[in-house]
């Protein structure tokens, strides 16, 4: 059959249908950052999970799952392992040669070894709801951010002995060190940025992250003096030596992290709605370079500093719409291009 003396109309209508269909993917393609890679990860229990960490001196992926912590080797892709016992599980850091989680259903932080990964010793906060947690490698501190306890522990990473909980002003999301004594805290109902004095073991400021609002994940640029922070429709970056907001740019919709690649100075911000948002850093101005697609739901990620590869978490919904269907927890992989 031939198409005769439409043949070349129509040929126009199927390359233009051909372009429209097209355009979603090629737009997601566009930017520094492409799809990479999908680890399968799956396992009996509910596809629930909060922050990943990737640590890129130990080859390694650590990604929040339920109560559990799994262990995936980054040069291959592969599931290495898992942490058991980690009763709502929300981060991971790690340091001091030790892994710590923060379990935020019981009010701990395991300390487990990295080589058997076997658990070595419980912490008691001494706050409800241990959410995010960091390690200080310049002095030695492991800091978790008790979300509904509104508070800060510092512990010693070496004996694993809580130094002290710190008040916070309210609700506490991502908390970093500078390694000088400060902390910075995300109060995520107060809209604003708590700072920590470490040697006084109070919050001595608050600084407002306007026009951001309810900031959850953050970066810092330690040398750089900044602090980026996501928060609500905009990614904030702020002046560490006065508190001042010096640009921001609009994000995706319902981030819960936020990094920084130094190396590659750009910055992003990850959403429930699928996306991350990614920013190229210029001295003090951010410019969106890329909104990149992964998955509805995949709020959180991870930034690989020595590969520049970025790691989201994700699983099917359930045909009910009630959670996720289990066995299809799995780790989207994106790389730089």
């Amino acid at each position: 059959m031939t198409l005769s003396g439409k043949e070349p109309e129509m040929r126009r209508y199927l390359a233009l249908l051909f372009g429209l269909c097209c355009l979603p993917s090629m737009a997601a393609a566009q930017g520094p950052y492409s799809p990479a890679g999908d680890i399968a990860i799956g396992g009996p229990l509910p596809a629930q999970w909060d922050y990943l960490l990737a640590d890129a001196a130990g080859k390694r992926l650590y990604v929040s799952h339920n109560a559990e912590v799994v262990v995936i080797d980054t040069t291959t892709d592969k599931v290495a392992g898992r942490i058991a016992d980690t009763p709502g599980v929300h981060g991971m850091a790690v340091g001091a040669g030790k892994i710590f989680t923060s379990n935020g259903r019981e009010n701990k932080v395991s300390v487990v070894d990295p080589n058997t990964l076997q658990t070595l010793l419980k912490i008691d906060t001494g706050g409800a709801n241990p959410d995010a947690i960091t390690y200080d490698g310049r002095r030695n501190e492991v800091w978790v951010f008790n979300h509904t306890g509104m508070s800060a522990t510092e512990i010693d990473a070496a004996t694993g002995k809580v130094v002290a909980t710190i008040p916070l002003s309210g609700t506490a999301e991502t908390g970093q060190s500078d390694g000088s004594g400060r902390v910075f805290v995300n109060v995520e109902d107060k809209n604003q940025v708590d700072i920590i004095d470490v040697a006084a073991r109070k919050v001595t400021a608050s600084w407002s992250v306007a026009p951001g609002t309810e900031p959850t994940g953050r970066a810092i640029d330690v040398a750089g003096h900044w602090l980026f922070v996501g928060a609500g429709k905009a990614m904030v970056m702020m002046d560490t030596t006065n508190g001042k907001v010096v640009t921001s740019v609009p994000i995706c919709a319902g981030t819960d992290a936020t990094f920084y690649d130094l190396a590659t100075k750009l910055a992003f911000s990850s959403c429930r709605d699928g996306h991350i948002t990614i920013a190229r850093v210029d001295g003090d101005k951010m410019t969106v370079v890329q909104t990149l697609e992964t998955s509805v739901g995949s709020k959180t990620m991870a930034l690989d500093s020595s590969t520049h590869k970025l790691y989201v978490a994700a699983a099917k919904p359930s045909s009910s719409g009630r959670g996720n269907v289990p066995e299809s927890f799995h780790v989207l992989v994106y790389r730089l291009q």
